[in-house]
């Protein structure tokens, strides 16, 4: 969610603690539409209090609306919000409907207008909602395909791109747009973690390990490319240098069957350390 709407760890628990949206582990859709209204909203420099108290009063003032900012138009007027419900538009701090004088001429002056250009950000939001369904996975394609055409520096959709095609087993496109994600953004690890899968999985096991090793670099703690990082190093015959990259992702991420492996990879090299040293130096005790 932190990807794909481009906010950091810092800014989502802020809005938890001023109550704008619930502390979870993990988001739905309609969570996503949410918060992506909250960004917007925070982008236009509407304070969070601001935020949740014309949320508490418009929902004291439209009986049965829950979530204002998805049930309702929403306007930012300097520091103050306005929502539009059922053709009327509301300031709820104030409890007083707002006369629009200059709204039919706004819709007169549109009718002879081409249709509006799609906004690439709905786009995208909309296509992630797809590509929840594995039976439209296709139109999600198409979706993320358009969001490039009208956004070509959109490297997120690069990276969503990439991973259908990846889970298509078109490694040769799924790497394409891994690629062109990084010469968007450099420092995307995801990315980077991303098109090592695709290294590893072609065969290109010295490949992906650089590509592994760029992603912990950006992020260190970024525990699955740790993990991936080892399985290529096992994979080589390099088990010294998969260790650490264990132990990095145990630590990380200690319960799980994916941390007893790597747990039971660790008491492998270990041992054969162990057998190492009284090979080479018979009648040494290791404690």
């Amino acid at each position: 969610m932190l990807r794909i709407l481009r906010i950091t760890p810092r800014q989502l628990a802020g809005w938890e603690r001023a109550g704008l949206i619930a502390a979870a582990e993990s988001y739905s859709f309609y969570d996503l539409l949410q918060i992506k209204k909250l960004s917007e909203l925070r982008a236009k420099k509407v304070r969070p209090g601001t935020i949740r108290a014309s949320i508490d009063a418009m929902q004291r003032q439209v009986s049965g609306m829950e979530n204002p900012l998805l049930e309702a138009g929403i306007s930012s007027h300097g520091s103050r919000l306005t929502f539009r419900h059922q053709g009327h538009e509301l300031d709820p701090l104030a409890g007083q409907f707002l006369l629009d004088f200059d709204r039919p001429k706004l819709v007169e002056a549109r009718m002879g207008q081409p249709r509006i250009a799609e906004n690439p950000a709905d786009l995208f939001v909309a296509a992630v909602a797809l590509e929840e369904n594995p039976e439209r996975q296709q139109e999600a394609l198409e979706m993320y395909t358009r969001v490039l055409e009208l956004n070509p520096k959109h490297a997120a959709a690069c990276i969503n791109l990439g991973t259908i095609y990846y889970n298509q087993q078109n490694y040769r496109e799924a790497e394409r747009h891994y690629r062109r994600a990084i010469e968007i953004d450099s420092r995307y690890a995801l990315a980077y973690f991303d098109l090592g899968n695709v290294l590893d999985e072609t065969g290109r096991l010295n490949e992906a390990v650089e590509a592994y090793r760029t992603a912990i670099l950006i992020s260190p703690s970024y525990a699955d490319a740790h993990y991936n990082l080892a399985l290529a190093y096992e994979r080589l015959r390099r088990s010294r240098k998969a260790l650490p990259h264990w132990r990095a992702y145990v630590k990380m991420d200690p319960v799980g069957a994916w941390s007893n492996y790597a747990r039971g990879q660790i008491q492998k090299i270990v041992e054969a350390e162990k057998l190492q040293i009284v090979w080479r130096r018979p009648g040494v005790s290791i404690r």
